[in-house]
């Protein structure tokens, strides 16, 4: 996948010291030919491109920390092994976050003035609101998700189901983040009073993204794939596999093969199995031993600590604590 080749950039030894020296497109390992060209023309924020990918999964090991899958990467190389070779939800999610990412660090690390090609977006001003005017610097995230668009989509120009499946969840997840758009002020005038406000449009924090794209995995449609003749040969594209629910809009995620159980090993899926994991006692969800041990039971042992505690706040000005133990059970499944 074209973001095993972005997280390579991200952990090699090009970008031990960012910025310092030039970045040798050529000796990427994987690039298309189309990557390539993308990565001689905007070589000053390919840096932004593999921290973008850097972002998105560790955005996806938090939202799935307490899962059977829980985004579990092996080697710089294929990151996610065998997981990501069927067309399942998982694949759609870790599509989605990642372009999500892509376009996030691109347009944050342009506002803050570290590419000359980019800067801050004066397209989407209009006129201001009550009280305040425009000023700052509005992320530009058109341009970052152009960027994400020519890189991340590079690979998905077959005409195939799995093609179609990527391109349709990357693009889910760099549109979250232009619905996740908001409007940040800052105030002016005597003493921190709100004589005038300038505003400019904001990220939101890429938890916000995370949520969102959350829950678009839970809701994601199943589609099934149909092929049709075309003049320039058989083509795929994918339809909702039941009628009767509303079908997915561009926002929604798409896949089309069931993922495994993740419980126990299996190289042949990439799933590492949930042995040895911890889980939530009280939980009655998916992080509770219950489920994500699969019925197998689970492990107690105890587990002790030093923490701060009996703090005091002396005037003025600084707190003194003393340093406890305490003892936790900790639960791991079987």
């Amino acid at each position: 996948s074209s973001f095993s080749v972005a997280l390579s950039l991200a952990v090699g030894h090009q970008y031990s010291s960012l910025g310092s020296q030039p970045i040798l497109c050529g000796s990427i390992p994987g690039l298309v030919p189309k990557q390539l060209r993308f990565c001689r023309n905007y070589v000053e924020i390919m840096p932004s491109v593999a921290e973008g990918v850097k972002i998105g999964i560790q955005e996806c090991q938090h939202q799935f920390r307490g899962r059977r899958w829980n985004c579990t990467t092996i080697n710089d190389k294929a990151i996610f092994g065998p997981v990501l070779d069927k067309a399942t939800r998982e694949s759609a999610f870790v599509h989605a976050i990642a372009s999500a990412g892509v376009a996030f660090a691109v347009t944050r690390s342009c506002a803050e003035g570290s590419a000359t090609i980019c800067g801050c977006d004066t397209r989407h001003k209009g006129p201001p609101g009550e009280g305040w005017k425009w000023g700052g610097c509005s992320e530009d995230v058109e341009f970052g998700s152009m960027v994400s668009r020519e890189f991340a989509d590079a690979r998905e120009n077959r005409p195939d189901a799995r093609s179609a499946m990527n391109r349709h969840n990357n693009e889910a997840g760099r549109t979250s983040l232009n619905d996740n758009m908001f409007l940040k002020c800052k105030c002016h005038g005597l003493s921190g009073s709100c004589e005038v406000k300038t505003c400019w449009w904001s990220q939101p924090d890429f938890r916000v993204i995370g949520d969102y794209m959350k829950d678009k995995y839970d809701s994601a449609s199943e589609m099934v794939v149909e092929k049709h003749k075309e003049s320039r040969g058989w083509v795929e594209t994918l339809r909702p596999r039941y009628t009767f629910f509303k079908p997915p809009t561009e926002r929604d995620l798409v896949y089309y093969e069931s993922s495994p159980n993740f419980c126990e090993p299996n190289p042949e899926t990439g799933s590492f199995g949930t042995r040895d994991r911890a889980c939530n006692l009280t939980s009655h969800g998916i992080d509770g031993c219950d489920l994500l041990c699969c019925g197998r039971g689970h492990n107690t042992r105890t587990e002790k600590r030093k923490e701060k505690c009996h703090c005091i706040f002396h005037w003025c000005c600084y707190v003194s604590c003393q340093e406890c133990v305490r003892v936790y059970d900790v639960h791991t499944c079987k």
